[in-house]
């Protein structure tokens, strides 16, 4: 597209690699896994998306002046077998307004068809509406038993663009997504992929939508484990922030709760 463009700081073969949208959505689910994988594996910035419609700022890390989209790889990571993977993630700060969803997605499967990537994953946020009891999330007694670290409250669902994307996430036990709408860059990833045939997949998992939700990121990075045969990654620290930000919202929940005014020890008439 000639809006949007990618540009090369680093020529890097990526061929046979695996492509992760780190696009914001529900619950920043993706820019969390994005940002997780790039410390974890400690990917370098290979390249960046630019376009006249992006934001005009720059985002200070370090005393590094960093474009709004990046673009980071690792090198090919290979296990006792002999047999490798090489992650690449496209990681954004910013929420691509409605008319520059096609364009990006469009730019960036362009990229991965280029480059002879084999897989783009998209993680997502289901919305979790639960009513207002649950508008901070509790920490039950298996969260308690866990060290403080709830590891299993999170649903996580799969949709493939092709029949062999598909076929690799029935292969890993990921329950498939059956019906619903999936809307922003995953959406139209998945279209793309399946007019390109080329396989594409979109990991959900149940999010809060007002916070970061960092279990709901943990939950997708250990799916893409699985899918990533030749990479362990370990979501444990994930977890820990999750709980965190929870006691903070907690927090916040309980100092925020309308208090009762009290009746006076000596109260005037009107109270009487």
């Amino acid at each position: 597209m000639e809006e949007i463009k990618v540009y090369e700081l680093k020529k890097v073969d990526l061929k046979g690699a695996t492509v992760i949208d780190g696009f914001p959505s529900v619950g920043l689910v993706s820019s969390i896994v994005a940002n997780y994988l790039i410390n974890f594996l400690k990917l370098t910035q290979i390249g960046i998306m630019d376009s006249i419609y992006f934001p005009t700022v720059s985002l200070v890390r370090e005393a590094e002046p960093l474009n709004p989209v990046r673009i980071y790889a690792s090198e090919k990571i290979s296990s006792q077998d002999g047999e490798s993977d090489q992650v690449v993630a496209f990681i954004s700060e910013f929420q691509p307004p409605p008319n520059l969803v096609k364009p990006i997605a469009h730019t960036m499967l362009d990229w991965a068809e280029e480059q002879k990537c084999k897989l783009l994953i998209s993680p997502e946020g289901l919305v979790i509406d639960k009513g207002d009891e649950e508008e901070s999330p509790p920490e039950d007694k298996e969260t308690q038993e866990n060290g403080g670290v709830n590891e299993e409250l999170v649903d996580v669902y799969g949709i493939g663009s092709t029949e062999r994307a598909r076929k690799l996430l029935k292969s890993h036990n990921i329950a498939l997504f059956t019906e619903g709408v999936i809307t922003g860059v995953a959406g139209v990833l998945l279209n793309e992929g399946k007019s390109r045939d080329f396989d594409v997949v979109s990991v959900m998992a149940e999010a809060h939508p007002d916070y970061p939700d960092a279990r709901a990121a943990a939950k997708v990075i250990e799916t893409i484990d699985k899918m990533l045969l030749h990479i362990h990654l370990d979501a444990k620290p994930l977890y820990i922030e999750a709980e965190k930000i929870e006691g903070q919202l907690k927090s916040i929940h309980a100092q925020a709760k309308p208090v009762k005014p009290r009746k006076p020890a000596y109260a005037p008439s009107i109270y009487r």
